[in-house]
C-alpha cells in the first residue's frame, strides 16, 4: 500500500524529498531522515556528488537507505540534460534520474515541455528510469509517457512558492491520463497540500523548500511523511459525496414520536 514502483525501483516511502536550501548536509541528512524519505533530489550542476576532495553529499548519506536522484535542474534545452545525465551515470552509475527542462528560468522557472519530450526520448533509448517533470497538462503527460517516461512529475505551483495544488482539476486530468505513476512536484508548502495532492489521486509527492525552509526542518519533515501517508488511505479508502445540504448522522426511519 505505502510502496511505489517507478521502473525497476521499489520504494518504501511515497514521499521524494530535496536537497537545496538547508543549513548544512548534517541538517539536510537529519530532515530526509525524520522524513522517511529514500529518495533525494541532487542538483548535479549544483552540488558536488563526485568529487572526493570536496565535501560530498553522497558520504553524509553513507549507511542509510536513502538513495540520490539526480536532476537536471539549470539545463534549458534536451542536449544539455541528455549530456548532463550520460555524464553523471558514468562517473556515479545512477540511472535513476529526475528530468527537467525550464523553460523560463527568471520567473516561473516552468518547464519546456517539448523540450523535455525530446530528452526524454532519447534517454529512454539509453537505458535511463526517467521521472519526468512537466506542467500540469495531461496531454503533455501523456505524450512524455509515450516517450519513455517511467513517472510523471506535473506541479502544483511554480517551484519554492509555497502555493500548494493550484488546479486540482488538472492533477486529476493527469491522473486519468497515464498509466504510469504519477509525482505531484513544486509549489507543496506544508502538510496539508501533501495530503490534498495524495487524496487527488496522485502515487506520490516530491518537495523541497517547505521542509528545507520551515522554521523547524524536521517537524516539517515528519508532518509531510505523515500527510503522504494519511492522503494516500484517504484516497483508497474514497470520500463521500459532497452534498448541498445537511443529512443526519442517526436515521430518522423507526424514531420514537412525541
Amino acid at each position: 500500500m505505502h510502496t511505489l514502483q517507478i521502473g525497476k525501483y521499489t520504494l518504501g516511502s511515497r514521499l521524494i524529498v530535496g536537497s537545496g536550501k538547508y543549513d548544512s548536509f548534517e541538517t539536510t541528512k537529519a530532515a530526509t531522515l525524520a522524513s522517511g524519505s529514500e529518495l533525494i533530489t541532487v542538483a548535479v550542476r549544483r552540488l558536488n556528488i563526485t568529487n572526493p576532495n570536496e565535501p560530498n553529499l553522497r558520504d553524509t548519506f553513507a549507511g542509510t537507505n536513502v538513495k540520490f536522484l539526480p536532476n537536471s535542474a539549470g539545463c534549458t534545452t534536451a542536449e544539455e540534460a541528455i549530456t548532463l545525465f550520460r555524464l553523471t551515470r558514468e562517473a556515479t552509475g545512477i540511472d535513476l534520474i529526475k528530468l527537467e527542462v525550464i523553460g523560463d528560468t527568471q520567473k516561473t522557472l516552468y518547464p519546456d515541455v517539448l523540450e523535455t519530450i525530446k530528452a526524454c526520448e532519447v534517454l529512454a533509448r539509453d537505458g535511463f528510469t526517467i521521472m519526468a517533470y512537466t506542467s500540469d497538462d495531461p496531454i503533455m503527460a501523456r505524450r512524455l509517457e509515450d516517450a519513455g517516461a517511467h513517472a510523471i512529475m506535473p506541479l502544483a505551483a511554480p517551484i519554492g512558492s509555497g502555493l500548494g495544488v493550484q488546479n486540482k482539476y488538472n492533477i486529476v486530468f493527469v491522473r486519468e491520463a497515464v498509466k504510469v505513476p504519477i509525482i505531484v512536484d513544486a509549489g507543496i508548502g506544508c502538510a496539508s497540500d501533501a495530503a490534498l495532492a495524495m487524496e487527488l489521486g496522485a502515487d506520490g509527492v516530491l518537495t523541497n523548500t517547505a521542509i528545507a525552509q520551515a522554521q523547524n526542518p524536521m517537524l516539517m519533515a515528519e508532518a509531510m511523511k505523515n500527510a503522504v501517508i494519511a492522503g494516500r488511505l484517504s484516497y483508497l479508502a474514497g470520500r463521500i459525496a459532497k452534498r448541498p445540504y445537511a443529512t443526519a448522522s442517526s436515521p430518522v426511519d423507526g424514531m420514537i414520536q412525541f
